[in-house]
């Protein structure tokens, strides 16, 4: 990509999302660890929903770690994979009261260490939690790199994520992470993205997507 690309891209983002962050909703640590573990193949308006039941129930790390599994998941049973997303949670509330005195660690080995934390959600907690320059690549991520050119139809996430970083100032990884998910949470989406006057769509690896399907 040249730069008057990456630039006329940049650009963009900067005038149409200039200030967007997290969309799951948290007030302590280890509530925005949970949401994100439970936000895998589910969005983030569904993940915000059932955190507002669970976490009224079970207001503390401690009322987690006790609770039967089959509470945790009737409380989240509307989101996918809530069996196994309840053990995670579970599993983190006793891990984060036994291992960690009860605060969400900012080492990205050690988060990944816990139950159903991998490298997209611990970038997304560093982030968030500890402002780190972390690019977290989730599905949005993923499909807009494509299509704006940082990388390769094929490449997968880890490819993607070293590819971006190469591709940006650290001081921007935050802000463009949350930019790409906007912009593919509400135009740019998988199946039927709004291609008519995007000022991006000269440049885009699949113009027009929505007309052809």
């Amino acid at each position: 990509m040249d730069l008057q690309t990456k630039n006329n891209i940049l650009r963009f983002l900067n005038e149409h999302y200039p200030s967007v962050g997290c969309e799951l909703l948290y007030q302590k640590d280890y509530e925005l660890l949970i949401a994100v573990v439970l936000s895998a193949q589910t969005t983030d308006a569904a993940v915000n929903k059932v955190t507002r039941v669970l976490f009224s129930h079970f207001p503390s790390l401690q009322s987690l770690a006790k609770a039967p599994l089959r509470a945790i998941e009737q409380d989240i049973q509307s989101i996918g994979l809530f069996r196994s997303k309840a053990r995670h949670v579970q599993s983190i509330a006793q891990d984060l009261l036994l291992k960690h005195e009860g605060k969400v660690p900012s080492d990205k080995a050690t988060l990944t260490a816990l139950s159903g934390v991998g490298v997209k959600t611990a970038n997304v907690v560093r982030a968030e939690l500890f402002h780190i320059p972390e690019i977290a690549v989730d599905t949005h991520v993923h499909r807009l790199s494509f299509r704006l050119g940082f990388r390769r139809k094929n490449d997968d996430v880890v490819v993607t994520e070293k590819k971006l970083r190469k591709a940006l100032d650290s001081s921007r990884y935050i802000l463009f992470h949350h930019q790409l998910i906007h912009f593919g949470r509400y135009r740019c989406t998988a199946k039927k993205p709004a291609c008519e006057g995007c000022p991006l769509i000269s440049i885009c690896k699949e113009p027009n997507k929505n007309l052809k399907e």
